[in-house]
């Protein structure tokens, strides 16, 4: 490949750029007034685990932790927990990396001002009174902390807090951990005999609509004709099937799940991943329909003509943990 220079020619020009090109100035973009910088990945996993109300660190953590906020002027905070021995809440800690005078409020949905759920974020003068830092605090969003931060104090307070933000809790994560195992994605005996009585269910319902198409007893819907209203209606139990399964697993999982923990804090992954690795692949599509018949009307040689099942017309009943058949593989 190659590479393209500009020389700044001018004393004009190197102002110019110094102001236009300079990091900082462009986290937050004036193409939708909201940053297009945030913390991403281990951290914003990191700073979650961190602001839950049963994270507490002892003087000599609090010590070596204090060492990483910057411009940090030798104070250290009350601890919040006096007997039998003195202990600091990750807020405590997270709140000295926040510049003073900043204040957000975003309510609890169960609202009050102690909410028990922890949910919602209030910070006064730069400090965390309630709620977990997640993405929607220091995510790239409109209203979080990095945009609230750039528009009172600046570009320089911003690229500070970034720095700070990404210190202090990548050194408490480094030191705590946090990993992923294959338990992760595993659901408890009630939760998997719960969710295959659901599968079979939505299974029993498209036998049914197969039956209704065969005996010619399925209305057509509005605009549509009888194949293409039974196969809408067939996709649309499919996917109820997996949605309902991955509820299910999701409900069933412990909140020290360390997937769910990711999912959470919006650091990786998503619901329906969980379902996937767990549950249930779900039904394959291609082009938003299910999997058409090839020449010889079937889906694969494994399957007989004309067979209009969930199997054979892309829908995957195992989860990635238990493993796909060679057919669902395909």
């Amino acid at each position: 490949d190659e590479m393209n220079m500009h020389i700044p020619q001018s004393e004009e020009t190197r102002a110019e750029l110094s102001q236009i090109a300079w990091v900082p100035r462009q986290i937050v973009t004036p193409q939708s007034n909201k940053p297009v910088m945030g913390i991403v990945q281990d951290t914003l996993c990191g700073i979650r685990k961190f602001t839950l109300r049963d994270c507490f660190m002892d003087w000599n953590q609090v010590q070596n932790i204090l060492l990483w906020v910057p411009s940090w002027d030798g104070s250290v905070p009350i601890p919040a927990i006096l007997k039998p021995k003195p202990l600091w809440t990750g807020k405590q800690i997270l709140s000295m990396v926040i510049p003073r005078g900043i204040n957000i409020a975003r309510k609890s949905e169960k609202g009050g001002s102690a909410p028990p759920a922890d949910d919602g974020m209030f910070i006064e003068n730069g400090d965390i009174m309630y709620g977990v830092v997640d993405k929607k605090t220091v995510g790239a969003s409109q209203g979080g902390l990095i945009h609230v931060v750039f528009r009172e104090k600046g570009p320089e307070a911003t690229r500070t807090l970034f720095t700070g933000l990404q210190q202090v809790v990548n050194y408490w994560l480094f030191h705590n951990g946090f990993s992923i195992g294959i338990g992760d994605t595993i659901a408890g005996p009630d939760v998997m005999a719960k969710i295959t009585k659901t599968i079979d269910q939505q299974k029993e319902k498209v036998k049914e609509l197969t039956a209704d198409a065969y005996w010619d007893l399925l209305k057509p819907m509005p605009g549509m004709t009888i194949r293409e209203t039974f196969e809408s209606k067939v996709n649309h139990e499919l996917n109820k099937a997996r949605d309902d399964a991955g509820k299910d697993a999701q409900d069933g999982l412990k909140d020290d799940n360390n997937v769910k923990q990711m999912v959470v804090a919006g650091s990786k992954g998503s619901f329906i991943n969980i379902s996937q690795m767990s549950v249930c692949v779900g039904q394959q599509s291609v082009e938003g329909k299910r999997i058409p018949f090839g020449f010889r009307h079937r889906t694969l040689p494994h399957f007989t003509k004309d067979d209009y099942s969930p199997e054979s017309r892309g829908f995957v009943e195992n989860s990635y943990l238990r493993g796909l058949t060679p057919q669902e593989f395909f």
